[in-house]
C-alpha cells in the first residue's frame, strides 16, 4: 500500500477508535500500520468513554465504557515500536450527558491525555445512530433538540479541548444531508460556537459523515465559517476512523474546506495544547 499523495498539508488524524472502542474491532496495531502508509506522520487515538450509556437489546451493558490502562498499555508499546516511523498520541472521546458532568471531570483528570474530544451521541437518552430516536416526530425539532442538549453539555463540563462533529446527529437523519441547513438552527448554534470561544475551546473538522452517505463533513462548512467569523482558530481535523480503510479519509478535501472557510492552520494537540501547522 503506498502512502496517499492527496493528503497534501494535513498529515495528522486527530480522531480514532481501535478495537479498545466498543464500535470497532480493528486491532491498534493495524490502525497504526493503515496511518504510516497513507503518509500520516501523526495520530492520535480517541477511544470511546462514554458513562451512562443508554441499554440496547444489542450491545453488552458496558460496551461504552473504555478499559483505559489496557489502552494506555498498548499505545505505549507501539509508541515505543513505531517511534521512527509515525507520532502517536493519548486521546479520548467523552461522551457528555449533563447529568454525568462530574464523572467526566474526575476521568479526565485521572490520566495524563494528549487530547480530549467532548461529543454528544446521547440526547435525553437515546442515540440517534438508532432510527427509533426521529420516530414520531420531524427532523427539525430532533435536531433542535440535539443542539440544545449540546449546548447545555457545554456549560456543564468544559473540560474537553475541542467539540466533535458539532452536528453528528444529521449523519443518523431519515434523510441525512438532503436539504438540512444549519441556518435553521443559528440561534443555537451561535450560541454554542460562542460558548466555546469564551472557554477557549476549539472544534473538529470530522471527515466520517461521509462514509456514512453525507455530502459535507461535520460541522458543515457553514458552522465552520461562523466559528472562523466568531474568531475561532483552534481547529482540528480527524476521520472518525474505525478501521484501516477509513484513516486519514478525505483529508485532501478538508483542507481545501478549511482554506475556502478562512482557516490558515490545523492543530494538533499534545499534553493538552494545541501546536498549528499551516494548511
Amino acid at each position: 500500500m503506498k502512502p496517499d499523495k492527496n493528503l497534501q498539508t494535513i498529515t495528522a488524524d486527530c480522531h480514532l477508535h481501535s478495537s479498545f472502542s466498543g464500535d470497532s474491532h480493528t486491532p491498534m496495531e493495524d490502525m497504526v500500520l493503515s496511518g504510516i502508509a497513507r503518509g500520516l506522520n501523526t495520530m492520535c487515538f480517541t477511544e470511546h468513554n462514554d458513562f451512562e450509556y443508554p441499554i440496547y437489546p444489542d450491545l453488552p451493558e458496558d460496551t461504552f465504557l473504555l478499559d483505559t490502562d489496557s489502552y494506555l498499555y498498548t499505545l505505549a508499546v507501539l509508541k515505543e515500536q513505531y517511534a521512527d516511523k509515525i507520532k502517536l498520541l493519548f486521546g479520548v472521546e467523552l461522551g457528555l450527558q449533563p447529568k454525568i458532568a462530574s464523572k467526566n471531570a474526575v476521568y479526565a483528570a485521572s490520566y495524563d491525555f494528549d487530547f480530549i474530544i467532548g461529543s454528544t451521541h446521547i440526547c435525553h437518552g437515546k442515540d440517534p445512530w438508532y432510527p427509533g430516536f426521529f420516530e414520531g416526530r420531524d427532523t427539525e425539532s430532533s435536531l433542535r433538540e440535539y443542539f440544545e442538549v449540546t449546548l447545555e453539555n457545554i456549560r456543564r463540563f468544559s473540560g474537553f479541548d475541542v467539540y466533535g462533529h458539532l452536528d453528528y446527529i444529521v449523519r443518523y437523519a431519515p434523510e441525512k444531508d438532503d436539504g438540512y441547513s444549519c441556518k435553521t438552527y443559528a440561534d443555537i448554534l451561535d450560541e454554542i460556537l460562542k460558548l466555546l470561544l469564551a472557554v477557549g475551546k476549539g472544534l473538529e473538522l470530522n471527515t466520517g459523515g461521509i462514509k456514512s452517505g453525507m455530502r459535507d463533513f461535520h460541522p458543515c462548512m457553514d458552522i465552520l465559517k461562523r466559528y472562523r467569523e466568531l474568531g475561532g482558530e483552534i481547529i482540528t481535523v480527524g476521520s472518525d476512523s474505525h478501521n484501516t480503510g477509513d484513516t486519514g479519509a478525505h483529508f485532501s478535501r478538508a483542507a481545501d474546506v478549511l482554506r475556502e472557510c478562512g482557516f490558515r492552520y490545523y492543530c494538533v494537540y499534545e499534553k493538552r495544547k494545541p501546536e498549528f501547522f499551516k494548511l
